[in-house]
C-alpha cells in the first residue's frame, strides 16, 4: 500500500482573474488537467506562486535563517510556554521531531510544487508574445532556485522534484539528491531565469522577479560555493542594471517608500487586502508591548529580538543602529529577565515597525529578500577572496551611507574580518545572519562563544543550551519524512 507523501501538497492552481500579482487568494486552488489552456491562467497561476512566497516569509522561515544565529533571541514567557519548539531552534535543542522545523519544510516543498506545475504545463499553452512565456517560466525558475538554495543550507541534500508531482507514486522517491545536484539544478535555474526575465517592470506588475534578481541569486549561490571568480562576473551584472543606494537607509523598509532604487527583490505586502498583510511587528515585538506599541490589545508575539550582542556590534557614529533597533521603555518589562541587559528596555526590529496600524495583526512593510547593498558587499567579499581588484570602492559607498568612515586599505585577512562586521549590520534581521555564518566557516565558533554569554545573564538556560556541535549546522530531515518516507536522516540527529 502506497502512503501519500505528507511534504508535497498535489496541486493544480485555479484563481480567480486578477490585474496584478497582489490581487489573488493564494488558498483557493483546484485540480484538473484541463485548466492549463490560456495565456490567462498561467499569469493567474505565476501571481499565485507569489501567494505563497508571501506565506512563507511570514511563516517560521525566519526562525531558521536569523534567530537561529546571534542577532536574535526570544521574550521568555513563564505565563505561556506554547512556543518552546521554536525556541529550541535558538538554543541549539531540537529534536527531528520539531514542528517549526517540519513547517518550514512542508511550506518550502508546498511552494515549489507550484513552480512545477508552471514549468511543467506552460509548453502545452499558447502564448501570443514568446517573450510573455519566457517571462512567466523564468519567474518559476527564479522562485524554485531561491526555494531550493533555503533548502540546501538548511538541510543539504534534499529530494529534489523539478516536474509537477500529479500522483503519490510519482514522488514516493525516498532518495535524496547530493548537495551538488541541488546547487547544479539552483545554478541552471537561475540562470534561465536571468536569460528570460526583464530589467525592471512598471504598474502593478513592480514587485516581481526581474534579470537583477535572479543575477543576485546566482550571484550568491557562487559566493556560498566558494566560486569567486564567477560571483565577481555575476554580481557585476547587477551593477549594470541601474540600482543605486538610497540616500537614508531607513527608506528601505518604510512602506510608504516599497520597490525603490535599491530593492532588487522584495515580498510583496499590502495591509489594506485582508489575505496580503505582514505581521512582522505582531510577531517581533515584546510580548507586553501590544497596546503601546499598536493601539491594540493583547500580546505580541515576543521573537526575533535583537541580542546584546548585535545591539553593541554597530560602531558609535552607525546611523543603521537606529533604523534597525527600537527600545520599548515600560514598567512592564520588570518581569522579563531579558531588559536587564538593556536598562530595563526591550529591544525589537524597527526596520518592521513603522505605525500607526489600523487593524490588529494587519501590518504593511515588504519583505527585503535582496537590496543593492548586499550586491555591492557580496562583490566587495568576492573580490577579496579572489586577490586580485579593489573591493573598497563596494563596501565603502555602503559604509559611508552609514555615517562611517571609509575603509582604508586593508590586508586580504582584516578585511575579510571588515566585510564580515558590515554584513552583519547592513543585513540584520533580514533573514541572512545564520546563511553568513555557514558561508563563511564561522557558525561553531561564533554561536560557542554567543551561547557563553547568553547564558552568563540568563539563568534560565540550561547546560545543554548552545552546546552546538558541527552536525547540527544542518537541521535534521523532519521525523515525519524519515518515518513515512524512508528519507536519510542528516548526520548526527
Amino acid at each position: 500500500m502506497k502512503t501519500k507523501i505528507p511534504f508535497i501538497a498535489l496541486l493544480a492552481i485555479a484563481l480567480n482573474g486578477c490585474n496584478n500579482m497582489l490581487d489573488v487568494k493564494p488558498n483557493s486552488f483546484s485540480s484538473g488537467s484541463n485548466y492549463y489552456t490560456t495565456e490567462a491562467q498561467v499569469l493567474r497561476a505565476v501571481n499565485g506562486c507569489y501567494g505563497v512566497l508571501q506565506q512563507f516569509y511570514t511563516g517560521d522561515y525566519w526562525a531558521m535563517a536569523e534567530m537561529r544565529a546571534d542577532n536574535t533571541n526570544y521574550q521568555y514567557d513563564e505565563s505561556d510556554r506554547g512556543a518552546q519548539q521554536r525556541e529550541e531552534i535558538d538554543e541549539f535543542l531540537i529534536t527531528p521531531t520539531n514542528n517549526y522545523v517540519n513547517n518550514v519544510w512542508t511550506q518550502i516543498y508546498k511552494n515549489i510544487q507550484q513552480s512545477n506545475v508552471i514549468i511543467t504545463r506552460i509548453d502545452g499553452v499558447k502564448f501570443s508574445n514568446e517573450a510573455t512565456k519566457k517571462q512567466y517560466l523564468g519567474e518559476a525558475k527564479f522562485l524554485r532556485a531561491l526555494y531550493y538554495f533555503h533548502l540546501v543550507r538548511l538541510f543539504g541534500g534534499v529530494p529534489l522534484l523539478v516536474k509537477e508531482v500529479a500522483s503519490p507514486d510519482e514522488a514516493s522517491t525516498p532518495k535524496k539528491a547530493t548537495v551538488e545536484e541541488v546547487y547544479a539544478q539552483i545554478i541552471a535555474d537561475a540562470t534561465e531565469a536571468a536569460a528570460n526575465l526583464p530589467a525592471s517592470y512598471s504598474g502593478g506588475d513592480i514587485g516581481r522577479a526581474t534579470k537583477g534578481a535572479a543575477l543576485t541569486l546566482l550571484g550568491e549561490v557562487y559566493l556560498t560555493m566558494k566560486d569567486y571568480p564567477k560571483a565577481v562576473t555575476t554580481l557585476q551584472q547587477v551593477t549594470t542594471l541601474n540600482y543605486s543606494l538610497v540616500d537614508n537607509y531607513a527608506d528601505n523598509f518604510d512602506p510608504a517608500k516599497k520597490n525603490n532604487s535599491e530593492s532588487i527583490f522584495s515580498v510583496q505586502y499590502n495591509s489594506g487586502i485582508e489575505t496580503e498583510s505582514s505581521n512582522y511587528i505582531f510577531n517581533f515585538g515584546p510580548r507586553n508591548g501590544k497596546k503601546d506599541l499598536t493601539g491594540f490589545n493583547g500580546n505580541l508575539g515576543g521573537v526575533n529580538m535583537p541580542t546584546p550582542s548585535i545591539v553593541n556590534a554597530y560602531e558609535a557614529k552607525d546611523k543603521r543602529k537606529d533604523a534597525s533597533i527600537f527600545m520599548y521603555s515600560s514598567p512592564t518589562n520588570a518581569a522579563f529577565a531579558e531588559s536587564i541587559a538593556f536598562g530595563g528596555k526591550l529591544p525589537l526590529i524597527r526596520k518592521f515597525y513603522h505605525p500607526p496600524y489600523a487593524l490588529d495583526g494587519r501590518a504593511n512593510e515588504n519583505w527585503p529578500v535582496y537590496r543593492y547593498s548586499q550586491v555591492l558587499l557580496m562583490l566587495a567579499e568576492a573580490i577579496n577572496e579572489t586577490g586580485t581588484g579593489n573591493p573598497l570602492q563596494y563596501i565603502n559607498p555602503v559604509r559611508q551611507r552609514a555615517g562611517l568612515d571609509p575603509l582604508p586599505a586593508l590586508s586580504q585577512s582584516a578585511f575579510r574580518d571588515a566585510v564580515f562586521q558590515e554584513v552583519r549590520v547592513e543585513l540584520a534581521f533580514e533573514d541572512n545572519r545564520w546563511y553568513q555564518l555557514l558561508r563563511t566557516g564561522k557558525a561553531v565558533s561564533v554561536m560557542t562563544a554567543h551561547g557563553i554569554e547568553e547564558k552568563k545573564r540568563l539563568t534560565r538556560l540550561s547546560p545543554a543550551s548552545y552546546n552546538i556541535q558541527p552536525f547540527q549546522l544542518l537541521f535534521p530531515i523532519p521525523e515525519r519524512e524519515i518515518r513515512l518516507n524512508g528519507f536519510e536522516q542528516n548526520t548526527g540527529w
